[in-house]
């Protein structure tokens, strides 16, 4: 064998620069010439760079993927191009060698995107990605169809919207709804599981959401009353919705007996429940008041019209307002010669007595004093009801039985 005489005594043996091997001379050099060499690699007790320096062999050439790993994490010794890569030392980008000509780079149906391969490629598994969606330069759903990538899930609101008006890359849960191109109802999601639903704060109804909502403000509300089913001081009242104002008339009606749900304004009102005096609504401003024909009264209304119908009039006179009892036989105009409740008197110094209007029809001759035969007077009798008079019409007819003892000398009236 080589060795034995090539041992460095008998002839020269392997220098100190001799890559550093247990294998035989004969294993990779010739005899017909020495620096004629067929490396085996198999004795090698070094590391491949102790020779692959550019000096004692070829190194890395300019070409070489840039990377701090020894040769042998990634080249075998009985193929040099027999490649398994550990990319762990690898100090360039993935696109140096991942560029369609070194190595495979993107393929045809990758998707589009400016990202590098390393901000969703791991190293240690390329199948093993962690999408950035932030360098993807197609729509979601070039991807998201359910073959690239996952898609709408059959409990997906239905829409035809893409993916991107909803949901943003950094986190596929946080979602902004852009409702324009929902398909469904409102409560095909807002049911209390998939969206919020009605609270219980909300207005008692059946209506469907889109009834009252729009779909681009959800408090800009535009309430159809025809489908609630609760009362109207139920959410009217003053803090769900506007109430009664400061300066509403007065009763403890519902709004619904006035008011239609079609519009607030006008209104059907039932004075049945009105709790205020007539004026505090019927004064010119919040009602129609007296017209300027009106007769001149401080009474409220409902002394002479009632709430059924406004043109049917009666006034009865209480006792101390209207002397005596005139019935049926009096007219308004024989005491109200004025457009005025107060009543023109013609013996104003005699007012509010008989005597105030029938001064001028007093007798003196029936009317003598008893004791000393004298006349009574017209201010002494000016109460003739009061004295002996009742009226049961116009004419005086009727002596009071209780002051007839002081009249019997002058034999009735």
């Amino acid at each position: 064998t080589c060795a034995s005489c090539h041992n460095g005594t008998t002839a020269t043996g392997k220098s100190p620069q001799h890559t550093a091997t247990s294998a035989s001379c004969d294993s990779c050099h010739v005899t017909s010439n020495w620096t004629q060499v067929n490396v085996d690699h198999s004795g090698f007790s070094g590391n491949c760079a102790s020779c692959h320096n550019g000096t004692g062999a070829t190194g890395k050439s300019p070409q070489h993927i840039a990377s701090n790993s020894s040769c042998e994490l990634c080249h075998v010794t009985s193929g040099w191009a027999q490649v398994r890569m550990d990319h762990t030392a690898v100090s360039g980008s993935c696109a140096s060698c991942h560029n369609g000509t070194t190595a495979t780079g993107k393929s045809p149906q990758h998707i589009a995107s400016t990202n590098t391969c390393e901000d969703c490629h791991a190293t240690s598994n390329w199948t093993q990605v962690n999408v950035d969606h932030t360098g993807v330069t197609g729509n979601c759903a070039s991807c998201h169809n359910g073959t690239g990538a996952t898609g709408k899930s059959a409990q997906h609101i239905a829409s035809s919207m893409s993916c991107e008006l909803c949901h943003v890359p950094s986190s596929w849960t946080q979602v902004r709804m852009d409702h324009t191109a929902v398909s469904g109802t409102c409560a095909s999601c807002h049911n209390g599981s998939t969206a919020a639903g009605k609270s219980p704060q909300h207005i008692a109804s059946t209506n469907i959401c889109e009834s009252c909502h729009v779909t681009s403000n959800w408090t800009q509300v535009n309430v159809d009353h025809t489908a609630v089913t609760g009362t109207c001081n139920g959410c009217h009242n003053g803090t769900t919705a506007s109430g009664k104002s400061g300066n509403h008339v007065q009763t403890t009606a519902q709004c619904e007996v006035c008011h239609s749900t079609l519009a607030w304004l006008p209104a059907s009102f039932d004075h049945g429940n009105a709790a205020g005096v007539c004026t505090s609504c019927h004064n010119g401003t919040t009602a129609t008041g007296m017209n300027s024909g009106h007769f001149i009264t401080n009474q409220q209304c409902d002394s002479c019209h009632n709430t059924s119908g406004w043109a049917t009039i009666r006034f009865t006179h209480s006792s101390g307002n209207y002397p005596g009892d005139h019935r049926s036989s009096v007219t308004c105009r024989n005491c109200h010669q004025s457009n005025s409740q107060t009543p023109t008197w013609r013996n104003s110094a005699y007012q509010p007595d008989c005597a105030g209007c029938h001064a001028g029809d007093y007798e003196t001759g029936p009317h003598k004093k008893v004791k000393d035969g004298a006349k009574y007077t017209v201010s002494e009798l000016r109460n003739c009801a009061g004295s002996c008079h009742t009226y049961t019409d116009s004419s005086m007819t009727t002596i009071d039985k209780t002051r007839n003892n002081e009249h019997r000398t002058n034999g009735g009236f």
